[in-house]
């Protein structure tokens, strides 16, 4: 759990200083691609987005410490609230666990080793067997950023503006992703919508502290949900500061951050142009060199994995031990279910051998997988050496947004238009990966197809594969003998939990549930 701003407090004024400075470097860049931006961002602000609510879209804050009238008069305790958000965002229900391990399983990336009932259904995608984000912990961590942007700029409330300013970024930037999550288990990409069903999670920008604040409402649209994304990573863009690739700064919301996380934005959305400037403008900005220097040495890939923070890390969620109580290791903890370098790990979950067998020779991912037996499975199993457990008591950070990922939303936001300079991303990647140049005439669907292996080999056990395949309209490919999911298929998306139809006339089952 966090508990101070980057650097202490004096560091913020630094940060945001630096992150001034270096916005101006690139906002020219900015300029030129989002000439409509600013008045993207006063016309969200002005739009009435109709959303809905269910149970957990009223997440009334619970902290008796923080009420308003007790803690919320100064930037420390909306610094406690921007912690609780975070901590949120590293359950097991979340980040912790499920939202980088659901969705490599419910395609073709992971396979089961042992039975401990968990994931079973995930991998044969069997009814109701998603990923389950309609609940109190990413509601409540909405609620956290809702808390803090309605009421920071108080007057009465101590601080300097500079702080509260960096606190209102990290809560802009935290809401997006939450959204952003949300969008892409419970939607359809624009664009990409079966039988025009365009519905996505509940959207609510004011906070729920008490019972007389809650109301029901109906679900937003994915196309406005996304259009309040893009608001809010463009307000975190400007009040954050820019950390440097793998240091502690990016434990918390930065410019870099935000530019990223709007390229991705961009890339599920299909603004290709969007997505290629955002990607180029957070390159530069973090000193991402074309031949790509600034991403980790092939010798240290693996290794990287065993660092806190990781070298390439854009932004990080970090876990402390005073975060975890005596069992959550070994019960819940990436690396007990995904690795056996603890004599104790359930290690439940290995690499299918489908991709295994994509790695090339010489490409450093594949040593992220160590070939070993598991009793009950005839033939190798392949457990995770990107999740180990390094801080100790199967303590680990979590990566959220790496450098990589830079590289391949440029990519393949260029494949159609400029294919030499989707190229020329891919070789700048796999070149820091121990691989020589694609072919040189590499171009159409094979290129595409390029990009999303290497997708798969770079973000695998990261919570990726899924989500790729699903935002371009792909059906979902799947190990062994299990039957891929077609794209129209109702399992596409995850189901909205039943005791929050039945609460909420107003709220809209997902198709086919």
């Amino acid at each position: 759990m966090k508990s101070s701003l980057p650097t202490g407090q004096a560091g913020i004024t630094r940060t945001a200083q630096r992150g001034m400075n270096t916005l101006a470097i690139f906002h020219v860049a900015i300029e030129k691609k989002y000439k409509h931006m600013k008045s993207i961002v006063t016309l969200c602000s002005t739009i009435l987005l109709v959303g809905a609510v269910a149970c957990t879209d009223l997440q009334t804050n619970p902290r008796q410490s923080l009420t308003p009238e007790v803690a919320l008069n100064s930037v420390e305790g909306y610094q406690a609230v921007a912690n609780s958000m975070y901590r949120l965002a590293n359950s097991f229900t979340y980040y912790g666990q499920q939202m980088m391990i659901a969705p490599e399983i419910l395609a073709d990336n992971l396979r089961i080793v042992a039975n401990s009932g968990r994931y079973q259904g995930e991998e044969v995608n069997g009814d109701r067997d998603h990923i389950s984000l309609w609940n109190g912990v990413v509601y409540g961590a909405i609620n956290d950023a809702n808390l803090i942007l309605a009421g920071i700029d108080a007057a009465d409330v101590r601080g300097e503006q500079e702080q509260k300013d960096f606190i209102k970024g990290d809560a802009y930037f935290m809401r997006a992703l939450f959204y952003f999550d949300l969008c892409r288990v419970y939607g359809y990409e624009p664009g990409k919508e079966v039988n025009g069903f365009d519905l996505g999670p509940i959207l609510r920008l004011t906070p729920t502290l008490v019972a007389s604040d809650a109301d029901f409402r109906e679900r937003a649209t994915v196309l406005e949900v996304y259009q309040q994304i893009e608001s809010d990573l463009l307000a975190s863009l400007e009040l954050t500061g820019l950390a440097r690739l793998g240091t502690e700064n990016v434990y918390f919301a930065n410019a870099g951050a935000a530019l990223a996380l709007l390229a991705r934005l961009y890339l599920y959305w299909g603004r290709m142009a969007d997505a290629e400037g955002a990607a180029s403008a957070a390159m530069n900005a973090l000193n991402l060199r074309s031949n790509g220097d600034g991403l980790v040495e092939p010798g240290n890939y693996v290794q990287s994995f065993s660092r806190a923070p990781h070298p390439e890390s854009i932004f990080e969620l970090e876990i402390r031990l005073v975060d975890w109580s005596s069992v959550d290791g070994v019960n819940s903890s990436l690396n007990s279910l995904t690795s056996n370098t603890d004599p104790a790990a359930q290690f439940i979950i290995g690499a299918s051998n489908e991709l295994i067998a994509t790695y090339e020779p010489g490409d450093v991912r594949r040593n992220c997988w160590s070939e070993t037996t598991r009793e009950g499975i005839e033939g190798p199993v392949y457990a995770s050496r990107k999740w180990t457990g390094f801080k100790g008591d199967f303590l680990e950070n979590l990566p959220i947004i790496r450098a990589s990922e830079l590289y391949l939303i440029r990519a393949e936001a260029r494949y159609q238009t400029n294919p030499a300079g989707a190229r020329a991303d891919i070789n700048a990647l796999r070149s820091k990966r121990g691989l020589g140049p694609v072919d040189n005439l590499l171009s159409g669907q094979a290129l595409f197809n390029r990009i999303m292996l290497e997708r798969r080999q770079e973000f695998a056990l990261e919570g990726h594969r899924f989500f790729d395949l699903k935002r371009n309209g792909m059906d979902i490919s799947k190990h062994g003998n299990f039957d891929e999911v077609p794209y129209t298929d109702y399992r596409i998306l995850s189901n909205i939990p039943l005791e929050q139809i039945q609460l909420n006339d107003k709220l809209v089952q997902n198709p086919g549930y």
